[in-house]
């Protein structure tokens, strides 16, 4: 059963790491038949994307460029990491920020 919901939900899952778009698109593509293994990705993609966006409009306004690049970089080593593992077909929760990223969007 497992693997089968993992097999159903991969590329959906896979799609939502592409940036806002790729969100969307999974997203549409789970609505109709809900997925656990894509709605996982889903919610983490949806964590690290609020990230970029308070990223881009509030550190780098206020606080500078050097510290909106270190965390953009830090962002994108935790979607690699997060697209790694939806290939692999594994869940696995991003280091630090992936357990709230699971319990705040968990209607999701």
């Amino acid at each position: 059963m497992i693997n089968t919901t993992v097999k159903e939900g991969k590329t959906a899952a896979i799609i939502s790491h592409f940036w806002v778009l790729g969100l969307i698109i999974a997203f549409v593509m789970n609505n109709s038949k809900k997925n656990y293994f894509t709605s996982f990705y889903i919610r983490q993609m949806i964590g690290l994307n609020l990230i970029q966006f308070f990223n881009s409009a509030i550190i780098y306004r206020y606080i500078g460029a050097n510290a909106a690049w270190i965390i953009g970089a830090i962002v994108f080593v935790l979607i690699i990491l997060s697209l790694f593992s939806a290939i692999k077909g594994e869940e696995k929760e991003l280091p630090y920020v992936g357990e709230y990223f699971q319990k705040w969007f968990k209607n999701i």
